[in-house]
Order: C-alpha cells, then structure tokens, then sequence
C-alpha cells in the first residue's frame, strides 16, 4: 500500500467520510437514514483510490483491499440478520409482551420498577442486544408511568446505561463487542472478565438516580390478557440453541460464528415448517381452532424482511468507509498518534468518552483494523469502555437515541445531560475496577 495521508486522493477520502458522519450525526434533525450518506461515501472512497492505483498500474491491490472490508462486513451481516430474525420472530409471537404485561401486573413501586427494569436490561441486553432490550423495558415504563415524568426520565436513563453496561461484557450485546471476538481479538469466555466492571458502570448511576424516583405504587388500568402464540416459548429455546451452536463452532472448531448463526437459522425455518403444517391442519380440521393456535401460518422471510436494514447497510458503509481511510494510510497515522504518544490506558479510556459523539462502530473498526499491539487486557478496556462510553449521551448510543423518540416527552437530551456527571462516575468507576482486577 502506499501512503496517500498527504495527497489529495488522500485529502479527499477524509473529507468525504468526515461530511458523510456529519449527516449521520444530523439524521434526527434533517430526516435522512443514516445509511444513505455513508453508502455513498463508502462508494466515493474506494472510487478515488482506484482511480489513482489504476493509474499507477496497481489496480489488484485496491481489489484485494476491497475484498479484505467486504468479507468482514459479510461475517457481521449474516450474523446480524440471524439474530434480528430470532427477535422479531420473537415479538410477533408475543414473547416479549407477555414479558411486558408480567411485569406491570406485580404490583411493583416506582423505585421497584426503576430497579427491576434497570437489572433486566442489564441480564437481557448481553443476549437480546441492547437496543432490543432498552425498547421493551421503555414500554414497560411508558405502560405504568401515569405521568410521572422524573419516573420515566430517570428510568430510561438508568436503561440506557444498564443495557449497554450488560451488552459489554457478551460478544452478542453490542455490535462491537461482537466485531472484537469475530476478529479473534478476545476469546468468548474471556468477555465475561468484564462482568463486574460492567456491572459497576450499571450500579454506582443507579444507586444515586434511584433518590429521585418515589416510592409510590403506580395505578394498574387498562391492562389486556396477553398470551404468547404457539411456539413462542419454543423458539426462545432456539434461539439460545443458535448461540450455544455458534459458540461450540468457534470455541472448539474454530470455524467462524456466522456459520453457527446460520445453522441457527435452520432450526428457526424448519420448526416455522412444523407450525404451518399444525396451522393448515387445525384450519382444515376445526373452523375455530384453540386458544393461543394462530391461524395465520408463521413466515421466516416476513421476520426477515422487518430486519432493520437501514442499521445494516450502514454497517456496511462504516466498514467500507474505514478500510478505505486505513488503505489510505490514516489508521497507521492515528494509532501513531494516539497510542505511542499517549499510552493504551489513556488512549482507551479517552476512546471510549469520545464514542459518546462518535458512533462506537466506526471508532472500534478503526481500532480493529490499526491493530495496535495491546496487551489483552488492554483489548478488553477497549471493549468495555466502548461499550459503556456511549451512556455519557444520550445521542451515544442506538439504546439512547431510540429511547428519545420513544418517550419524546420525558427522556431528552438535556434530560440525559442532568445525569451526564453521575454516569461518569460510573464510567471512571469500571474502568479503574478493570484495571485493579483485570491489568
């Protein structure tokens, strides 16, 4: 590869990606999906590498680079859209209202609820992923509130933080976490190293936010008897048998995860085969079938097509956008910079509050693709603060950005903000716990 930092093919990809992240930064503001301009700059980057490696003779190399991103991307995708499958497979049969109407039929106090709905978030999202999971418990919360809006305000906060806390110590929790161990950078087991620091990150906001929620038992109105439809339960056994699956393949095989996710895959559309074949013979046996039989036959690629694709193709364009800035030369430079200079404990911990701004995707696929040498429990810093930085904002996060047009009226920005120094202390709090355990 040849160092373009200071020429203008150079000069021109940094531009592009840079404008590309500022409309992805503005999305809620100016309306445009976010996979829209960093498509296109993911285009517009290798476009111009090409065409000066073409003219150079060279063009292999840029074809070979291409390739190197993209098959990563792929790995990422297939292992995403299997799980998104899982969960919406898992929505339409009703698993997680019954999950919802369960919990708001306890009887639980505000704080109760403050606490019940935080440690859930924080045991669910290292499975369900945290977005999945901070949009469930926020009905809950919505469901109950009655208009007490410091209960919501505080609840989703502590959500928000609890989520990404519990997503950073699984490879299936957050995107990056999941990126690391697909590049071998932490093995699986190892993840759960990071179990107490996350865990710290999660209790030390919440013990001091739980001051503002009242001890008040919220009305119970309007609640509707929710059943789950036949082979909801089952399909939660599948689901964990998909990643135990993926696991196995790579702890023991060493085969990729994606190709246990896509076995995992298998067992959903087959038993989908089984519950059409029980539907059509209930339809065709009785015109009114049981309690809880859904008439209507369960369909895979229906699950499939509510994958939220706008998330994945600008996975696609982060990763693309990035391997073309390291082609450049720009992720040498910035390792450089920020780790020799600074040293890895600094340098990650500073990473990981910039994430809070910065999408935490393209932040970690840098880091992936200078790969410094760090020690692993430097990689395992970078996990979690990557993994928890992004709690700082509200904006930080897919869990908080979601959470904020979800509960528009009470959990905002500046709601968020009032917070900001209680989460911090929380941050700095799992760091020094890694370092004191862990380095």
């Amino acid at each position: 590869m040849i160092d373009l930092t200071h020429h203008w093919v150079g000069i021109l990809c940094l531009i592009v990606f840079t404008a590309s992240y500022l409309l992805v930064f503005l999305e809620d503001k100016i309306n445009l999906r976010k996979s829209k301009p960093m498509l296109l700059a993911a285009g517009i980057i290798w476009g111009c590498i090409a065409v000066y490696y073409t003219a150079t003779g060279n063009n292999e190399a840029v074809a070979e680079g291409m390739r190197h991103s993209f098959l990563e991307y792929a790995e990422l995708f297939f292992f995403l859209l299997v799980t998104m499958t899982y969960i919406n497979a898992l929505m339409e049969r009703g698993v997680f209202d019954a999950l919802r109407l369960w919990l708001v039929a306890r009887g639980f106090t505000y704080r109760q609820l403050f606490w019940v709905t935080g440690g859930l978030a924080f045991l669910l999202s290292p499975v369900a992923d945290n977005l999945t999971t901070a949009l469930i418990l926020c009905a809950v919360i919505l469901a109950v509130a009655n208009g007490h809006k410091q209960f919501v305000l505080a609840s989703c906060v502590n959500i928000v933080v609890a989520a990404n806390a519990g997503g950073a110590f699984s490879p299936f929790g957050d995107i990056t976490t999941l990126m690391i161990w697909q590049k071998g950078m932490v093995p699986f087991w190892e993840f759960f190293q990071l179990f107490l620091p996350a865990l710290v990150n999660f209790l030390v906001p919440a013990l001091i936010m739980q001051f503002s929620v009242s001890k008040e038992v919220p009305p119970q109105h309007g609640l509707l008897d929710i059943q789950v439809k036949i082979g909801g339960r089952f399909m939660v056994v599948l689901f964990v048998s998909t990643i135990i699956t993926a696991i196995l393949f790579h702890t023991i095989l060493g085969i990729p995860p994606v190709f246990g996710m896509l076995t995992g895959l298998a067992y959903l559309k087959l038993y989908g085969f089984f519950l059409n074949r029980r539907a059509r013979h209930w339809q065709h046996k009785n015109d009114n079938p049981p309690v809880g039989e859904d008439a209507n036959e369960f369909d895979v690629f229906s699950r499939v097509a509510h994958v939220e694709w706008d998330t994945l193709f600008f996975f696609y364009g982060v990763i693309m956008a990035v391997g073309g800035l390291g082609f450049v030369g720009y992720l040498a430079l910035t390792s450089e910079l920020i780790y020799n200079q600074y040293g890895f404990t600094a340098a990650n911990t500073v990473i990981g509050m910039v994430s809070a701004i910065i999408d935490n995707i393209p932040v970690v696929y840098a880091i992936l693709t200078m790969n410094p040498q760090m020690p692993h429990e430097q990689w395992l810093l970078i996990t979690l603060t990557a993994g928890v930085g992004g709690s700082l904002l509200s904006i930080g996060s897919a869990a908080g950005v979601a959470l904020m047009g979800q509960a528009k009226e009470h959990y905002t920005f500046m709601g968020h903000l009032k917070w900001t120094p209680v989460i911090a202390l929380g941050y700095f709090a799992s760091v020094g716990v890694h370092l004191m355990i862990n380095g």
